[in-house]
């Protein structure tokens, strides 16, 4: 007769209690069974981490998110609506233009202009005559001054009787750039320039920008060109009505951009997406413009979603900065108006 309690058999079947027996656990060949079970059907492209396709959607769900938060600002009466762009008035002392040549073609240009000195006793040329009636057009105070007085204005530049004072440009905020944009149910085109120092390029680039339909220029506050006379000029008319963007940081600002849905393409010599075959040109996008010698920093490089190059003749090292925008800004602008037709 066995002894009460059953001995260590009687142990193990207590609630709770582990068994003490080495081998295989019961239920152990059906876990077998199921580790050779198939895993299913292969995911769609939409949802594999790091497939084309998944970043695509993954954008176009924040571009949708973005666009209903400036929707609920905009029925609230919030900054998108309610409040005019922030201007950042550009650093320093207003700018001189010295030179009867450079002080007629600002002023056909219709650069914004503080006032137009004239030296006393000047001996009038048609350059002279043709600016002051430019002046007098635009609302430009002419101011008579003794020669020597312009002199020490200019720090002794060779201003041949004629100075164009210029005021500091009114920079807009990155952030408002975008807000407008999504309310007003635009799709974004940018351009951000990563170290051009060439006013010229910018205004270049401003100019290319306008008229492929893009909504702004995003330039970095230190080491890059700014809203000068030059820019002015090579804008060609653009600079009145194109924004320009000042960020303190530029790899901070399109972070900012890429988490509201908009997609970074960085022009590069070496990109790895030709140009032609660039399928985001239809997404919100911003288009990096690096440098001619120097091309794009390594941390904007980094962040960028796909580099794009040019392809050019292997006799042509590179393109200039302002060149390869206006080519990339063209073929983006073909693409948006294929898929809208």
């Amino acid at each position: 007769m066995a002894s009460k309690g059953g001995g260590t058999g009687g142990r193990a079947n207590k609630p709770g209690a582990s068994s003490s027996r080495k081998g295989a656990q019961k239920g152990s060949g059906g876990q077998r069974r199921q580790g050779l079970e198939g895993r299913g059907p292969t995911p769609k492209a939409e949802e594999r981490t790091g497939h084309p396709a998944a970043r695509k959607a993954k954008s176009a769900a924040k571009r949708g998110a973005a666009a209903n938060a400036a929707n609920t600002r905009s029925a609230a009466g919030t900054r998108a609506t309610s409040r005019p762009v922030r201007r950042t008035p550009g650093k320093g002392e207003a700018e001189q233009v010295a030179g009867r040549n450079s002080v007629v073609e600002a002023l056909r240009a219709q650069v914004p202009a503080k006032a137009l000195y004239v030296a006393q006793y000047i001996d009038s040329d048609d350059r002279v005559r043709e600016s002051m009636k430019l002046a007098m057009e635009q609302g430009v105070p002419l101011l008579e001054a003794p020669r020597h007085e312009l002199d020490r204005m200019t720090n002794g530049t060779l201003h041949q009787g004629m100075m164009l004072v210029m005021p500091p440009y009114e920079y807009a905020h990155p952030d408002d750039l975008l807000e407008q944009v999504f309310a007003a149910g635009d799709t974004p085109l940018f351009a951000a320039l990563d170290g051009v120092t060439d006013p010229r390029n910018l205004g270049a680039v401003m100019r290319s920008v306008a008229a492929f339909g893009g909504q702004g220029v995003i330039v970095p506050e230190r080491r890059a060109a700014g809203m000068t006379a030059g820019a002015w000029k090579a804008a060609a008319g653009a600079g009145a009505r194109l924004p320009v963007a000042r960020a303190g940081n530029l790899t901070r600002a399109l972070e900012a951009y890429k988490k509201q849905g908009v997609m970074i393409a960085g022009l590069a010599a070496d990109g790895t997406v030709p140009l032609h075959n660039l399928e985001i040109a239809t997404e919100p996008l911003c288009l990096v413009v690096g440098s001619e010698g120097k091309g794009m920093s390594r941390l904007v490089s980094e962040l960028c979603d796909v580099t794009v190059s040019i392809p050019i003749a292997s006799t042509t090292e590179s393109l200039n900065a302002g060149v390869a925008a206006g080519i990339a800004l063209y073929e983006v602008s073909r693409r948006r108006a294929e898929s809208r037709g």
